[in-house]
């Protein structure tokens, strides 16, 4: 009996990671037409170019059906590899980039928060960097960090942790926004008892929802739920028109942004912390002299901006959250 050759390993696949993309967007439409509109490309062209991908992998990963298409088999397993061979594509491009551009560094900041001075600091101490600001959708801080769109975010807990480094900056005291002719508006201040039965807005985030709506209240009641939103215009639209009141960071500029929102001290609850966030394993010069720079420069009203080495427990994930 002659003995068993060892298993030769499977010969590499040389992907195109075009292809790869036309496969997830055709997944997520589950229709050849909608996901070619979405691609901009048309559709027989759409057709070949998966069939070219199914030939590379030597499976069929679509079936058509009267109503469009569906995932075989083949094609459920492939799709969360194909979605994270994209991740790392665009995470090693940005990587590189980042590599070949050591002297630049881009700041994210979410709405409200103001990073001028820490951004002319930073151009001012390093002249030859190129220092680029750019505005954050409230709740894409942790993705655009991880996907290295930005090296660092300025944002509001709570949010997403893990794989970061987070040090909070300064508080800043939460109030209740209110249409001008509210039946609290005007008033010195108010609690959570005042508010027990007036719905406020909620959006897909639990852990949000949970410090925003404060829900659950103290005593254990839920807070009442007002319209779903994701946009902050949104918000204020429902809220001008009565159909909610919010909690929010205290602003003095909301007044001239909406003439027809105001806002009242809300007593009894804890304040938001505005952080610093960045990729836990970002070493780069630049990001390390743009915390310092934050630290010294964003310091909120009435803050020293002094910084301690108070660990607290992480928000949402597994990240260090620092002062």
């Amino acid at each position: 009996m002659s003995a068993s050759s060892p298993q030769q390993p499977s010969p590499p696949v040389d992907l195109d990671l075009r292809l790869v993309r036309y496969f997830t967007v055709v997944a997520e439409h589950r229709h050849f037409g909608r996901a070619a509109a979405a691609l901009c490309i048309a559709q027989p062209s759409l057709s070949r170019q998966i069939r070219r991908l199914e030939q590379q992998l030597g499976a069929r990963l679509l079936d058509r059906t009267p109503q469009g298409s569906r995932l075989t088999e083949a094609g459920e397993v492939f799709l969360p590899q194909a979605k994270a061979l994209l991740r790392s594509a665009t995470q090693a491009a940005a990587r590189t980039r980042a590599a070949a551009q050591p002297s630049r560094v881009t700041i994210g900041y979410t709405s409200g928060i103001i990073v001028t001075p820490a951004v002319r600091e930073m151009r001012r101490l390093h002249p030859d960097a190129e220092v680029v600001a750019q505005h954050l959708v409230w709740n894409d801080a942790h993705a655009a960090l991880v996907e290295h769109r930005v090296d660092v975010a300025v944002t509001r807990l709570p949010m997403r942790t893990d794989q970061l480094h987070v040090t909070i900056l300064y508080d800043e005291p939460r109030v209740l926004l209110v249409p001008f002719d509210h039946r609290l508006a005007g008033k010195e201040s108010v609690t959570l008892d005042d508010i027990a039965d007036e719905p406020l807005p909620r959006v897909s985030d639990s852990a949000w929802n949970a410090f925003w709506r404060i829900d659950p209240r103290p005593d254990g009641s839920r807070a009442p739920d007002g319209p779903l939103i994701e946009a902050l215009e949104d918000k204020f639209e429902f809220i001008a028109s009565g159909q909610a009141v919010a909690i929010v960071p205290a602003d003095p500029r909301v007044d001239r942004i909406r003439p027809d929102l105001t806002t009242v001290p809300l007593h009894g609850v804890e304040p938001s912390h505005v952080v610093l966030a960045t990729r836990a394993d970002d070493r780069s010069r630049l990001v390390t002299a743009f915390r310092k720079c934050a630290q010294a420069h964003l310091t909120g009203p009435g803050s020293q901006g002094q910084s301690s080495s108070l660990r607290q427990p992480p928000p949402s994930g597994e990240g260090s959250v620092r002062r």
